[in-house]
């Protein structure tokens, strides 16, 4: 496996540190994770539980040990510097300042280990007015801007279903960064800080609209953008029995296509008309898709291209063909069924070797190995 021969020491919490590390694990990474004795990852105590951890837990710890220090205490620090000489990359979630406190900040650890990749992953990073405040993902999407673009027209902004800051701003980057550094230390032999603010990750997402007010000044509005709905070749439908039908007909091809389906052509020279005439749009075809079911509208558009989908349950995901084909629902370990890899390598795939370790399983084990390796 690509990571096979990185050793990796997590510190982080929740989800966006354990999502990083997961990633890793499941490309051969031995991540050990450092908790606190007695209560460790507080993820551990979410509902539902399976086992004696959450679901939510055992999806994001999967390839991972277990190893109980306490980071207050002098035989915990001891025995935390002493597994960082032997590291490859330290993790950690806390607020600027927690480190230094402990004595185990990246100048104390960098003078054991020069080869030592640490990445810091908080909310708005090490520097700034905003590094020592709390946050969370609502937060950092709020002061981005992006949960303003977010929701209908004169409505009030939706929050997402998923923690677009957590992941996407902070995991995904935090995974990147510590590639790169480990690329880059092949060269220079050196590690680096790698500091992830998930408030900056969110920013960067914003490809679609932010360099728009950059360019021009005009300041854009919820449901009237290119991508969020407010066009009716990109929306969303309600149909005949409650459910849902994405469209995402965004080409005038796909956009023809969907307008015959509907037996409405007269819509296709109209696809880029006024935001007036997207709503006068949005408004018919609804009437329209409210006089079938999801299940004769999906029937209706299959092998049709117009970029036309249901809107799924998660038990319509799970068996769903594609899902299935790609392995993104795997079932291991006494039947617990898994989010798979999603990153696929044609010489070296990713594997979910092994269940979320139980709180503190392999302390002995690591500290033994620490002896003899010292």
């Amino acid at each position: 496996m690509p990571l096979k021969s990185i050793k990796i020491l997590d510190l982080t919490r929740l989800l966006p540190g354990p999502f990083c590390t997961m990633l890793l694990a499941d490309f051969g990474a031995e991540v050990i994770k450092v908790e606190a004795p007695n209560t460790g990852d507080y993820l551990r105590d979410y509902q539902p539980k399976v086992d004696n951890n959450s679901a939510f837990f055992h999806s994001l710890n999967r390839n991972k040990k277990s190893i109980c220090l306490d980071l207050k205490k002098e035989e915990g620090k001891a025995h935390f510097k002493d597994l960082v000489k032997q590291a490859d990359v330290v993790v950690e979630s806390f607020r600027p300042g927690v480190m230094e406190k402990l004595g185990l900040d990246y100048s104390v650890l960098k003078e054991i280990n020069p080869s030592l990749i640490y990445c810091a992953i908080t909310g708005y990073g090490q520097t700034g007015p905003y590094a020592n405040l709390p946050g969370h993902d609502i937060n950092y999407i709020s002061l981005t801007g992006l949960l303003d673009l977010m929701g209908e027209k004169d409505g009030k902004p939706v929050v997402p279903a998923t923690q677009i800051a957590d992941i996407g701003g902070g995991a995904l980057p935090a995974t990147i960064g510590i590639l790169l550094a480990l690329m880059e230390r092949k060269d220079s032999g050196k590690g680096q800080f790698v500091d992830i603010s998930m408030m900056d990750g969110v920013l960067s997402w914003l490809q679609a609209t932010l360099p728009n007010y950059l360019s021009t000044d005009v300041l854009p509005h919820r449901g009237e953008q290119l991508l969020d709905g407010g066009r009716a070749c990109y929306a969303v439908y309600e149909t005949k029995d409650g459910r849902y039908l994405s469209v995402g007909a965004l080409e005038p091809k796909f956009w023809k296509n969907f307008c015959t389906v509907i037996e409405r052509e007269d819509l296709i020279p109209l696809l880029d008309a006024s935001l007036n005439e997207q709503y006068r749009m949005k408004y018919e075809i609804q009437t329209i898709i409210m006089e079938k079911t999801l299940e004769e509208w999906t029937e209706a558009f299959s092998g049709v291209e117009a970029c036309v989908t249901p809107v799924l349950t998660y038990n319509e995901v799970i068996s769903n063909p594609q899902v299935i084909a790609r392995d993104m629902i795997q079932t291991l370990f006494d039947q617990k069924k898994y989010i798979g890899v999603p990153i696929k390598l044609s010489e070296t795939p990713g594997k979910i070797k092994t269940k979320a370790p139980e709180l503190g399983e392999h302390t002995q084990q690591i500290l033994q190995e620490k002896s003899i390796l010292s």
